[in-house]
């Protein structure tokens, strides 16, 4: 009997690591592609706020696409195991408690898009994403105060160096300003940037505390109607911004003006969808397998990719303050996977140390 819990264990364990690198790698894609197709959209002619608060988590419909694979799944199962799960013919998994939850922090969500979109229009990528590194320590921040988060010397020094690596970039906001650009506008970015940073720091331990008060078992396939709920809420706000601001009308006149020709100009909408589906998919998978610190630690470690293809592809300058940032950026990565795989040690020392000694008493009776 040991045995086989032993190997449910480990099993269970596997399937854990299993989703946690694959929501990593969707995280990553959309993390570094999100971004820099936004930009790409505002940089040849696009000037739709809400209309780019829209694009990221306008893409939710994609999610029906697994949750029908896990449905058929689940169906085959029970055909091969009549005796075996009861809820093989259950559609939604999803009770009213989560799904108020789920709702709420999807405006909230739709809210904090407008704010990121507002920056995004306004900054260089390389400087927006550096902004988006102090995000960690507000995620740390609501993370300790909401699911009592617990931090070693080595995460708390990595919080405060990304901390101290986006304050960097407000020493001098205007230096990389884009062309034809007003210093109100820029600061006005630069604002809305951090306050997107902020609310999201929030809204990452919000997502893991309605997983620990959801009174269900939280399972793979109620992340993904969680994120669907989500996702359409958010949607929801920016449609009716989207309506206020007349941005439906406009679509087919920018399609027309837009730099790379009008093909193009859809084919940037509809890939900007995706990517930030992967973005938030991949966001509350990783909080799912791990926790919301290490989701918005993830987020931080992709900065140097996302900064790296931002100077290459729309040639933003590189300034000394920018240096400075990305090296203390690095320089918290590295502390805190240092602090974490010592701990790690730690914990499989004090394990084997556990059995032992369990193992030597069980002798001795």
């Amino acid at each position: 009997m040991d045995k086989e819990q032993q190997q449910h264990q480990q099993n269970t364990s596997a399937v854990k690591r299993t989703l946690l690198i694959f929501n990593c790698f969707l995280l990553a894609v959309g993390n570094c592609g999100g971004p820099l197709v936004m930009r790409l959209y505002f940089v040849h002619g696009g000037n739709r706020v809400w209309l780019s608060s829209f694009l990221e988590t306008g893409g939710w419909p994609i999610i029906f696409i697994p949750l029908l694979i896990s449905y058929i799944r689940r169906r085959r199962l029970a055909a091969l195991d009549p005796s075996g799960s009861a809820d093989s013919s259950q559609i939604i998994f999803m009770k009213p408690r989560l799904f108020l939850a789920s709702a709420v922090i999807g405006i909230l969500t739709g809210f904090d898009d407008y704010l990121y979109a507002y920056g995004v229009a306004r900054l260089p990528v390389s400087t927006s994403a550096l902004i988006i590194a102090c995000q960690l320590a507000f995620t740390a921040g609501f993370a300790f105060l909401l699911v009592k988060q617990k931090f070693t010397s080595y995460s708390i020094n990595a919080v405060v160096l990304l901390t101290i690596g986006g304050a960097v970039l407000a020493l001098h906001t205007s230096g990389d300003r884009p062309a034809g650009e007003s210093n109100k506008d820029y600061i006005a970015g630069f604002l809305m940037t951090v306050a997107a940073a902020v609310v999201y720091g929030f809204i990452l331990p919000l997502v893991e505390l309605t997983y620990k008060k959801a009174r269900q078992q939280i399972t793979y396939t109620l992340v993904l109607e969680y994120q669907l709920i989500m996702s359409l809420f958010a949607t929801i706000v920016c449609v009716i911004g989207m309506l206020i601001n007349n941005d439906f009308q406009v679509i087919p006149r920018e399609a027309e003006t837009f730099g790379l020709g009008k093909f193009r100009y859809y084919l940037v909408l509809v890939l900007s969808a995706i990517l930030w589906q992967g973005f938030f998919l991949g966001a509350i998978g990783v909080i799912f397998s791990s926790s919301s610190l290490f989701s918005g630690i993830v987020i931080a470690v992709l900065l140097p990719v996302t900064e790296i293809l931002a100077v290459i592809i729309f040639n933003e300058k590189f300034q000394a303050e920018k240096a400075v940032s990305l090296a203390l950026n690095l320089w918290g990565f590295v502390s805190y996977f240092y602090g974490e795989i010592k701990n790690n040690k730690k914990k499989k020392l004090e394990l084997q140390r556990y059995e032992e000694t369990a193992s030597t008493q069980i002798t001795n009776v």
